[in-house]
């Protein structure tokens, strides 16, 4: 295939809740483009961009996949990313490469949590959002039902909302046609067309056709409202407006594309995915009004050594960047001398790729998917990983179809592509030529929410475990894999239940390594909560040299968090000095394995201020057990308790469902302590113990039908109430006192 400069390229980010269209809506550009001879199917894994077994099986997209369609001279990069709260993350991470985000809405659904979500982050990273309001086809509008709930009303009543939510920079930029059969076609408000389709869609493809005689009306009065819309923005253009009462069609085009490359204007789209309708009109839309990749504002990047971009915010590389050679003035900025470097996206600029997602395939191994930042990429160049160090080559250059690579020879700046094989490189990483070195910086990956034990079935098993999940983890940055030091328990924790059970599928499907998912054990602790004394006394004869160690111990707890400190009060030679160490270990070691449960004590301070010793019997050894045995008896004292950890929980959902969540919560014992409005949803801030979350996951989708989520992190241990620790002390193992040499 042919290359293209960054002015003909076109990087979308296809966002929006689960199960809106999403992907299906890929595939009917792709076969209006004619880049597929059918329309590919999410149902049987056909869709170009549902390629993976788990997604097929679930019917739910979990990872981002791009696939590219040419169009009238230009090509445009889709970015189809996951609608599910779960892997939402993914969707965050391909705006980083976009330029601009199709936020797709379902007709009868409306806007969802995740739309909202992702409409935040497109507006976190400054991107133009085109809102489609996909499946328009389930509406049905036959000349009774426009009569009373038709598509048109369902149209009117999404726009409100969106307005409603978005405020009035929300326009339609096309009208809805029904007949008596449903969805047929749409109106261009710009042009004044209408553009029909065939009853079953076809094959995306409309034909241009008369404004229908009962929308014309409706059209003319969109029509001047998207006309005073646009012209706001500019002086010129308002003066024209109220001269000549409109804008000419030229000179409204030009001004549309800027209002929405500026995020004045966000315009509405009409499509069914399913049937194709409007699939050619949308990518006719794409073509002229979404920012090319050439456009893209100036990239600010760390220079190696650097410490980071914080000297510079977005509004200052904004302003002295315009993606259009305004780095030269950027590059004088005091922030960009701290460490800061701009990169236009411009083909004479140094080569700079940023790699934004990597892959495992099974047949070409690892497939790193990347974005040129700037310069010209050719097949088989070297190039420096400035992140890691070292060199790669990238052979067999390819943009990606979903999962078939199409090679070609280069990539120009601003457009996307694809190489196997590359030794270290890995998600978030930036290459590029020797001598020009900077680093982008990655996007944030959230903390998981949800641990799982896992545990080999086999010993063949153990050994594929670590590499395989390791895989796992470069492809999803979001996956953690450790072994927890308390409990000696390997450990995998993810987003959310669903997510950890797809890695299991994976491991099982990809590298025939089998497991088994346990919840885990919650780490839980122990205290003490009075001040206590006592001595331990250590005397064995058995012929020759015995053993003797004598000290005496006093405990005091300390504020939660302190752990274990240790002091020594010895006056006078009562213990030796070389053996004062020696009773600091064996309190350190008893505590480790617990007095009441078996779960280390924590956050108290032993001193030794007493003792007693022998010339020739004592040694360290006797001096370890005693402290052993002091300790022991010092805790039956001290009031020793059951300590739990307590997360720090925010849970987002509509705010419908926040009495069912806050009613939830308190049956976890758990202490709300607030709640912000966000949009139509709501969050949720608590802190609840470990225990009662280890399965919220499934809870909180029950709960607010897989419209809620939530994140949470450790805040951090208090004591477990009296009914709470009898029924763990009743299932617990008391840790063994008898002493052995």
């Amino acid at each position: 295939m042919r290359s293209y400069p960054g002015s003909d390229v076109r990087n979308v980010a296809v966002a929006g809740h689960a199960h809106c269209g999403k992907t299906t809506l890929i595939a009917s550009l792709l076969q209006a483009a004619g880049m597929t001879t059918t329309q590919g199917r999410v149902q049987d894994g056909s869709a170009a961009t549902a390629y993976d077994e788990d997604e097929v099986a679930r019917g739910t997209t979990m990872q981002n996949a791009v696939a590219f369609a040419e169009w009238q001279g230009v090509k445009v990069n889709l970015i189809d990313t996951p609608g599910f709260h779960i892997y939402s993350h993914e969707a965050r991470a391909a705006m980083q490469v976009a330029e601009a985000a199709v936020i797709v809405v379902h007709a009868l659904a409306g806007v969802e949590a995740v739309t909202e979500r992702t409409w935040r982050w497109a507006e976190e990273f400054n991107l133009p959002r085109i809102v489609v309001l996909n499946q328009m086809d389930t509406v049905r509008a036959g000349a009774t039902a426009r009569e009373t709930s038709g598509g048109e009303d369902v149209a009117s009543a999404l726009l409100d909302d969106l307005r409603e939510r978005w405020g009035r920079s929300c326009v339609p930029v096309q009208l809805p046609v029904f007949d008596a059969v449903g969805f047929r076609g749409v109106v261009d408000l710009v042009t004044m067309q209408a553009f029909l389709y065939a009853e079953n869609g076809g094959t995306g493809r409309g034909a241009i056709a008369e404004i229908p005689h009962d929308l014309q009306q409706q059209a003319r009065a969109a029509h001047e409202a998207l006309v005073e819309l646009v012209a706001e923005g500019k002086d010129e253009l308002l003066e024209e407006f109220f001269e000549v009462g409109t804008i000419p069609e030229q000179h409204l085009i030009t001004a549309l594309h800027e209002a929405i490359r500026e995020d004045r204007i966000f315009p509405v789209l009409f499509a069914s995915g399913l049937r194709g309708v409007g699939a050619d009109h949308l990518l006719d839309f794409l073509k002229v009004y979404a920012p090319t990749a050439a456009e893209r504002a100036a990239c600010a990047g760390s220079a190696i050594g650097a410490e980071s971009l914080a000297g510079m915010n977005a509004e200052n590389i904004a302003a002295y960047g315009d993606g259009a050679g305004g780095h030269e003035a950027v590059n004088q900025h005091p922030s960009v001398r701290a460490g800061v470097v701009m990169r236009a996206v411009r083909d004479e600029e140094p080569l700079t790729l940023f790699v934004y997602k990597t892959l495992h395939d099974p047949f070409a191994g690892r497939v790193s998917f990347f974005k040129v930042i700037s310069g010209v990429l050719h097949n088989e160049q070297t190039v420096e990983n400035y992140s890691r160090g070292g060199q790669e080559r990238l052979s067999h250059l390819s943009v990606m179809q979903g999962r078939k690579a199409v090679e070609v020879s280069e990539l120009h700046a601003g457009d996307m592509g694809a190489v196997t094989r590359l030794r270290e490189t890995l998600t978030g990483d930036t290459l590029g030529q020797r001598g020009a070195e900077m680093r982008l910086e990655p996007v944030a990956s959230p903390e998981p929410s949800m641990t799982y034990a896992i545990e080999p079935k086999t010993r063949a098993d153990e050994d594929k475990l670590g590499p395989a999940l390791h895989k796992l983890m470069e492809e999803d940055r979001m996956l953690r894999f450790f072994r927890d030091a308390q409990t000696q328990e390997f450990q995998v924790a993810g987003a959310g239940q669903q997510h950890i059970e797809t890695v299991v599928a994976r491991l099982k499907r990809r590298f025939h390594t089998e497991v088994t998912l346990k919840a885990p054990k919650v780490p839980y602790r122990e205290t003490i909560r009075a001040r206590a004394e006592a001595q331990g006394r250590h005397k064995k004869q058995s012929g020759g040299h015995g053993q003797f160690g004598d000290c005496r111990i006093r405990l005091e707890p300390l504020p939660r968090g302190s752990g274990f400190q240790f002091a020594s009060e010895i006056f006078g030679g009562a213990i030796p000095r070389q053996y004062v160490p020696a009773v600091e270990k064996g309190i350190a070691e008893t505590a480790l394995s617990g007095h009441i449960a078996g779960f280390p004590v924590v956050d108290f301070r032993a001193t030794v201020y007493d003792g007693s010793y022998h010339e020739v019997d004592s040694n360290e050894l006797s001096f370890k057990i005693a402290a052993r045995l002091a300790f022991r008896q010092a805790m039956e004292q001290a009031k020793p308790c059951l300590l739990e950890p307590v997360m720090r929980v925010e849970i987002e959902a509509p705010e419908e469902y926040a009495g069912a969540l806050m009613g939830d919560l308190n049956t976890r014992r758990g202490h709300v302590l607030g709640m912000t409005p966000r949009g139509r949803s709501v969050v949720v801030e608590a802190e609840v113990p470990m225990a009662e979350m280890l399965q919220y996951g499934a809870t909180l989708t029950s709960l607010t039908q897989g419209r809620g989520s939530f994140h949470m992190e450790m805040r951090g241990y208090e004591v477990v109430p009296t009914a709470v620790a009898e029924r763990i002390l009743a299932t617990a193992q008391r840790p063994v006192t008898a002493e052995t040499e």
